[in-house]
C-alpha cells in the first residue's frame, strides 16, 4: 500500500504551473475585475492550480481509505467509476455485494488476494525450463524476473508492457481505462503499475495529465477554465448557473463553461449556438436564391430561365411554377409568363413560403443584433486604451488620478451592458409574446438606447472647455445604464421564479 500511495504522490499535474505566486499587480486586476463583475461574489468558489487539483485528488483518496483500507490506486479507480462521488461509493461498498462492485469497476477485489502474482502458475510458463516464462505477446522465453502482470494473472515481458502502455497513452490518449494487455481481459491497469513500467518522462507526463483531466471532468464540482492557455480549475461548493472568475480574469458560467450569459439560461444558449453554427453562414444566400417546394418543402435553387420547376426529391417530383408556387399543369403553355396569382393552391403555397421566409427573417433580426453587440465587445481593449489616453489628458487639466477614474468605470459598465444586451437577443428569440415579454422588450430598448448614448459620450474629444460637461454627462449616463441593466435582469429572473415566460420551442 505504501508503494501505491507513493505512486499517487508522484503524480504531477501534467501541466505547467499556472502560478500560485500572484504578484500585486495581478491582485489589483482581480479586485478590479470583481468590482466590474459584482455577480461573481454571489457564488462561493475557489480557483485551484493543477498542483492543487492533484493534492485535492490525493486528499479525496485518503478520505475514502480511512474507511475502506485498500490500496490507494484501487481506491482511485473505484472513485473514478463513481465520478468521484465519495458518498455513492461508500453506499455501494457497504450494500453487501462487493464482488459485483469490483467487477463493475474492472478491478480485482483486494480483500481476496492470496499471494503475489510471481508465485501463481500461468499458461505461459515454460514447463521445460524452471524459472523461465514465454511472453504471450512477443513469444520470447525470458526469466521470471523479466515478466510482470496484474492481479488477473496475465503476465508479459516488461518491454511488451512498456510498449503497450506507451501506445495507449500517447497514440490513443487513454489514461483512466487502460485494460490488461491480454485479449478479452477488462481488468484496469493501476497507477502504480503504469508508473513502474513507463520510464519515459514525456509518456509519464502525458499519463499524469490524462489522470488529472479525467478527475476534473468527472467531478461535477470542478471545471477547467475555458480560457486558452489557462490550466486553472474552478472548485464550487454546489452546482449552479452562476458566473465564476479565474485568476486569468476570464469570467464564465460554471455550469456550461460559456462566457457569462445572464439573462439567458444555459439550455437556450446551447440551442442558439447550435443554430448559429448551422444557419448563419448560409441563411442570407438561401433567402436570396432559393424557394421551398410547395409540397415537400425541400429547398430548391433556380438555375435556369424557365419557370417550370420539377422537385428533385425522389419521393415528391412535383411540377410547380417558380413565380406563384402553384401546380404547373393549369399554366398551359405559359412557360415564361405566370398569370395564375389568384389560384387557391398557389395562394396556400405562397403563404407557406412567406411563413418560411418570415421565420428566417426573424432569426436574422435577432442574430444580427446579437452579432453586433458581440463585435462591439471585441473592441473593449481598444476602448480601454483610448480611455487611458483621455484620462492622462484630463490629468493634464489639473484633475487628480482619482477624479478621472469615472471614465474607466464608464467603460466597465458599457461592456457589462453590451454583454447583457447581446444575450437578451438570444432570450428574446425564443420568447413568445405576452404582456411580460412586451415589458421585457421595453426594458431592453431603454438599456440599448442608453448604452449607445454612453458609447457616443466616451468617443467624444475632451477639451478644457467641455471637460466638466462631458464628465457630468458620462457619470449620469453610466449610472442610468447600470440601473436599467439591473432592472432588466431583475425582471427576467422574477419571470423565471414566477413562470412568466413562454417559449417558441420546447426546452
Amino acid at each position: 500500500m505504501d508503494s501505491d500511495e507513493d505512486a499517487l504522490n508522484d503524480i504531477d499535474s501534467g501541466n505547467e504551473s499556472s502560478g500560485d505566486d500572484v504578484d500585486f499587480a495581478m491582485e489589483v486586476d482581480v479586485r478590479h475585475e470583481r468590482e466590474k463583475n459584482q455577480d461573481v461574489d454571489d457564488f462561493p468558489f475557489e480557483v485551484l492550480s493543477t498542483d492543487n487539483i492533484v493534492q485535492h485528488m490525493i486528499d479525496c483518496i485518503k478520505d475514502v481509505n480511512t474507511v475502506l483500507q485498500m490500496p490507494a490506486t484501487t481506491t482511485r479507480i473505484l472513485l473514478n467509476h463513481f465520478k468521484w462521488d465519495k458518498e455513492k461509493l461508500m453506499e455501494r461498498f457497504y450494500d453487501g455485494d462487493q464482488d459485483k462492485l469490483f467487477s463493475e469497476a474492472r478491478v480485482i477485489n483486494p480483500f481476496k488476494r492470496t499471494q503475489p502474482i510471481i508465485q501463481r502458475p500461468t499458461s505461459t510458463r515454460s514447463r521445460g525450463t524452471p524459472g523461465m516464462e514465454d511472453c504471450a505477446i512477443c513469444f520470447v522465453r525470458l526469466p521470471n524476473n523479466m515478466m510482470t502482470g496484474l492481479e488477473c494473472n496475465h503476465r508479459f515481458c516488461t518491454q511488451c508492457w512498456t510498449e503497450y502502455l506507451t501506445t495507449k497513452i500517447i497514440e490513443e490518449g487513454v489514461g483512466q481505462t487502460i485494460a490488461c494487455a491480454a485479449s478479452g481481459c477488462d481488468i484496469l491497469v493501476d497507477d502504480a503499475t503504469v508508473m513502474r513500467l513507463v520510464r519515459d518522462p514525456k509518456v509519464r507526463m502525458k499519463y499524469q495529465h490524462l489522470i488529472t483531466n479525467s478527475f476534473v471532468e468527472c467531478n461535477r464540482l470542478l471545471r477547467w477554465c475555458p480560457s486558452p492557455d489557462c490550466n486553472n480549475v474552478i472548485k464550487a461548493q454546489y452546482i449552479d448557473s452562476k458566473p465564476v472568475m479565474c485568476r486569468c480574469l476570464h469570467v464564465f458560467c460554471f455550469v456550461c463553461g460559456e462566457n457569462w450569459h445572464d439573462p439567458v439560461k444555459c439550455n437556450l444558449l446551447r440551442k442558439w449556438i447550435k443554430k448559429c453554427d448551422d444557419d448563419s453562414e448560409t441563411s442570407n444566400w438561401i433567402a436570396a436564391n432559393t424557394k421551398e417546394c410547395p409540397k415537400c418543402n425541400v429547398t430548391i435553387e433556380k438555375d435556369g430561365g424557365c419557370n417550370h420547376m420539377v422537385c428533385k426529391n425522389q419521393n415528391c417530383k412535383t411540377d410547380f411554377c417558380w413565380v406563384c408556387l402553384g401546380p404547373w399543369e393549369p399554366h398551359g403553355s405559359s412557360w415564361y409568363n405566370c398569370n395564375r396569382y389568384d389560384e387557391e393552391e398557389a395562394k396556400a403555397a405562397r403563404d407557406a413560403q412567406e411563413r418560411s421566409r418570415a421565420a428566417l427573417q426573424r432569426y436574422l433580426f435577432y442574430c444580427n443584433r446579437y452579432m453586433n453587440h458581440m463585435q462591439s465587445l471585441k473592441f473593449e481593449h481598444k476602448l480601454y486604451a483610448s480611455v487611458k489616453e483621455k484620462m492622462e489628458e484630463m490629468q493634464q487639466h489639473n484633475m487628480s488620478w482619482i477624479e478621472v477614474q469615472f471614465l474607466k468605470k464608464a467603460v466597465d459598465i458599457l461592456c457589462q451592458c453590451r454583454q447583457t444586451l447581446m444575450y437578451t437577443y438570444v432570450f428574446a428569440y425564443y420568447l413568445k409574446k405576452n404582456n411580460q415579454s412586451v415589458l421585457f422588450e421595453d426594458n431592453q430598448r431603454d438599456l440599448e438606447s442608453a448604452t449607445e448614448t454612453l458609447s457616443e459620450y466616451l468617443e467624444r474629444d475632451i477639451t478644457s472647455e467641455n471637460l466638466a460637461d462631458i464628465k457630468q454627462k458620462v457619470q449620469d449616463k453610466y449610472r442610468y445604464c447600470e440601473s436599467r441593466r439591473k432592472v432588466l435582469l431583475e425582471h427576467v429572473h422574477e419571470g423565471y421564479e414566477k413562470d412568466w415566460w413562454d417559449y417558441t420551442e420546447k426546452l
